[in-house]
């Protein structure tokens, strides 16, 4: 488990773009199951769409990518600083398979699949209750900036 506290010591991100709000399972180096409270208050809702509030995917993919980063940083033992920024380096087979509104809950599972040459490659899915709502192979990696 890890809260909001300890996952803001362990993601760069700040609101509006974290996009976990608790770790419910770590199964260290394997896998990690979080949540994503997704609430009206969101700010992409204005624009996406006015009519009808929807999630957008990129956005729950990004979910995804961060709780994959908590993974990766519990397996190696480490707390990122400012001079390490955690990057896409691809996405796959990526299906958007049910619509996320407000008021429901994204429970995210991301399963390492391998790590070779400081490249990661995790099996990423998100549900709404017992419904698919997302799943893509996610391809990450680890840099230092100046």
């Amino acid at each position: 488990m890890m809260d909001i506290h300890q996952i803001l010591k362990q993601l760069p991100h700040r609101y509006p773009i974290l996009l976990v709000d608790r770790v419910l399972e770590i199964d260290k180096g394997k896998r990690i199951k979080a949540l994503k409270n997704v609430t009206i208050n969101e700010p992409f809702f204005a624009g996406h769409f006015p009519h009808r509030p929807v999630m957008p995917g990129v956005l729950m993919l990004e979910a995804l990518a961060q709780t994959a980063a908590l993974l990766a940083f519990d397996m190696m033992g480490v707390t990122p600083d400012e001079k390490t920024v955690y990057y896409f380096a691809g996405i796959d087979a990526a299906r958007f398979k049910r619509v996320v509104e407000p008021g429901d809950q994204l429970i995210m599972e991301v399963e390492l699949d391998r790590m070779k040459a400081g490249i990661f490659k995790f099996k990423a899915r998100a549900k709404v209750g017992d419904q698919l709502a997302v799943e893509a192979e996610l391809m990450c990696t680890m840099r230092t900036i100046a």
